[in-house]
C-alpha cells in the first residue's frame, strides 16, 4: 500500500481523485489551505463527502489524513513529511484561473511557482522520488497548430497563470535531472462535471440560466474549448500514477483532454437544451488572456498511459445539470 500526498485534495479535481485512490486501497494525505478563492465551505463539504464514501464502502478511516496547510509554508511541510512516509505526490494545489491571474500576478507567482518549488525541495530532502504535477492547456497560448501536441512550442503564454504552469513543468524537469525524481506533468483541458468549481463557465452559466439571469458571453461565441469530463481526467491521473510507479528515470508531459472542441455558442445551446430554458446573453468583448481555442492531441497519452476518454459532451452536461439540481434542491 502506497502513501500518496494530494495537494489541493479538497478541491474539485482533488476530491474526485482522492475518492478514486481510496477505492484502490491507497493511503491518502490531503493538504489544502481551504482559501477563499471560492466558498471554503464547498471544499469542506468535499471532505465530508469523501469520508461518507469511505464509510459506505468499508474503507479503513486510517487510510485518509486531512491536513490544513499552505504549500508555501516550509515549516509545516517539514512537519508533514517527518510525520508521514510519503511515496508519491500528486500536486494539484494552485491559484487557478486566467483572468484573476492578470489582476494578481504576484500571488500566482508565489503560490504556483514557489509552492511547487517548496514541494520539490521536500522531495529532495525526504527522498520522495515520484511527482505528478497538474499543468494546464493554457501553456499552449494561442497555438495555431491543432490539435495541440506535447512537442509543440509553449514559450508564448498569454497570461500569468499559463506562465506559472509552464514554470512548474520546467522545475519538475530540473529536479528530475538533478535529483533523479521521476515526474509527470499533466496538461488538463477544461475539466467539468459534478462538483465543478462555481467560478467556472459551465457551473456559472447553469446557475444563471436556471435563475433566468443574464450570463456574460464573451465575443461572438466562436471560441472553442476541449471540455474534459472529470471521470476521464481522474482515469488519466490514476493511469499516470501507475505509469510513474512502474519504472525509474521517468519524466514526461501528457495531454489529458477529450480531443474534441466545443464552441462557446454550442456550450450555451447545450445547456439551454438540457435545462429547458433560454439563456439571456450579455454580449461582451473577448477578455485579455483568454485563448481562442484549446484542442488536445491525446495520441501520446493513449499510447503510453492507456488513457481513453469516453464521455460525450451532451451526456456530461446532463450529468452536471442533474448534480447541480440535486445539490441545490431544484426539481
Amino acid at each position: 500500500m502506497k502513501t500518496i500526498l494530494v495537494t489541493g485534495g479538497a478541491g474539485f479535481i482533488g476530491s474526485h481523485l482522492c475518492k478514486a485512490l481510496l477505492h484502490k486501497n491507497q493511503k491518502v494525505i490531503i493538504i489544502d489551505n481551504f482559501n477563499d478563492f471560492y466558498d471554503p465551505g464547498i471544499k469542506k463539504n468535499n471532505i465530508v463527502e469523501i469520508k461518507k464514501m469511505m464509510g459506505s464502502n468499508g474503507i479503513d478511516s486510517d487510510n485518509l489524513q486531512v491536513v490544513e496547510g499552505d504549500i508555501r509554508d516550509q515549516e509545516n511541510l517539514d512537519k508533514l513529511f517527518i510525520e508521514y512516509k510519503i511515496n508519491l505526490i500528486v500536486h494539484l494545489a494552485a491559484m487557478a484561473g486566467v483572468r484573476p491571474s492578470i489582476k494578481n500576478p504576484l500571488v500566482y507567482n508565489d503560490v504556483n511557482i514557489r509552492g511547487t518549488l517548496n514541494l520539490l525541495e521536500m522531495c529532495k530532502k525526504y527522498e520522495v522520488d515520484k511527482f505528478v504535477y497538474a499543468s494546464s492547456s493554457s501553456v499552449y497560448g494561442n497555438n495555431e497548430k491543432v490539435p495541440f501536441a506535447e512537442s509543440d512550442n509553449v514559450d508564448y503564454p498569454i497570461s500569468p497563470y499559463a506562465a506559472t504552469k509552464k514554470a512548474g513543468e520546467l522545475l519538475c524537469h530540473t529536479y528530475h535531472y538533478l535529483y533523479d525524481i521521476d515526474a509527470a506533468c499533466l496538461r488538463f483541458f477544461t475539466v467539468y462535471g459534478p462538483g465543478q468549481r462555481p467560478d467556472l463557465a459551465i457551473h456559472k452559466f447553469t446557475k444563471l440560466i436556471i435563475n433566468e439571469q443574464e450570463l456574460p458571453f464573451y465575443g461572438d461565441g466562436s471560441t472553442e474549448r476541449d471540455y474534459t469530463y472529470i471521470d476521464d481526467i481522474i482515469d488519466g491521473v490514476t493511469k499516470t500514477i501507475d505509469w510513474i510507479q512502474a519504472g525509474k528515470g521517468r519524466y514526461d508531459i501528457f495531454n489529458l483532454g477529450e480531443s474534441n472542441t466545443v464552441s462557446l455558442k454550442r456550450m450555451v445551446e447545450t445547456l439551454e437544451k438540457v435545462i429547458g430554458k433560454k439563456a439571456k446573453l450579455n454580449i461582451l468583448p473577448v477578455q485579455p488572456g483568454d485563448v481562442n481555442r484549446t484542442f488536445a492531441d491525446i495520441s501520446k497519452s493513449k499510447k503510453v498511459l492507456g488513457y481513453n476518454p469516453t464521455m460525450d459532451f451532451e451526456d456530461g452536461i446532463e450529468k452536471f445539470v442533474a448534480w447541480y439540481k440535486e445539490v441545490n434542491n431544484i426539481n
